[in-house]
């Protein structure tokens, strides 16, 4: 579980070090500027991190279903090797499957416009500014999305389903499925099925809840939700106290 943990507080740093810096200036300054080098770069690592926590997610998922439903055997069904290549897989798909959206997006023209009205590049604001067909970009994405998204949230509710079959009243699952519903719901709503005539402004407010917001929970929900964490918490302010 740990080890599963360190994987997606690192996709979140990747995350919010992608996407909040430049979001940050763009706020304060009303505006911003970025090379379409950087820009490109902004939108394969976001995409990669955000594809990556979807299937560390599934795979946490697994490894519950596998800790409460099958206990005796968890611990040689989900051993060190097999969690780390699990781990190997999700970073590679994600990194290997955004880069082929990327290079698809690069290849545009881009005439219309130099002006993207999101706080980043992210995937609908730069097609909008393109002269290009966008159409089978579209539909690349739609399909790459769907093995990320879509198939790793069945599983998830499978996983979750057979876990409240087994245990009718657990603690942390609530807290875990709430991360997975705004993650997986608002990457479905945007990617997966696109709308022409969703407004610029609810694809902004889509976009932080799964670029800040849910990096922001994460650590609350995983961390200090966590029984050693708070244990540890309670012995460091009693020698606080005692100081």
């Amino acid at each position: 579980m740990y080890f599963f943990l360190t994987q997606l507080a690192t996709n979140d740093i990747l995350l919010t070090s992608a996407i909040v810096p430049n979001t940050i200036n763009v706020s304060l300054n009303d505006g911003g500027t970025i090379s379409f080098f950087g820009c490109m770069a902004q939108f394969y690592f976001f995409g990669a991190s955000e594809t990556s926590e979807c299937l560390l997610l599934t795979v946490m998922s697994y490894d519950r279903y596998l800790a409460i439903c099958k206990p005796l055997h968890y611990s040689v069904l989900m051993n060190r090797w097999l969690c780390l290549k699990l781990v190997i897989v999700s970073w590679m798909l994600s990194f290997s499957i955004i880069l082929i959206d990327t290079l698809s997006l690069s290849m545009l023209d881009f005439c219309k416009s130099n002006i993207i009205d999101h706080f980043f590049c992210d995937l609908d604001p730069l097609m909008k500014i393109s002269c290009s067909d966008t159409y089978f970009l579209q539909l690349e994405v739609s399909l790459l999305s769907t093995p990320v998204a879509v198939v790793p949230f069945i599983m998830i509710v499978i996983s979750y389903t057979y876990i409240i079959l087994a245990i009718l009243k657990i603690q942390s699952m609530a807290a875990h499925l709430s991360v997975v519903i705004m993650c997986f719901g608002t990457l479905i709503g945007i990617y997966v099925l696109p709308s022409r005539e969703q407004t610029l402004n609810t694809g902004k407010i889509l976009s932080l809840s799964y670029t800040m917001v849910v990096p922001l929970l994460n650590p609350i929900i995983y961390s200090l939700r966590n029984h050693d964490i708070k244990e540890a918490w309670k012995k460091h302010i009693r020698k606080m106290l005692v100081i």
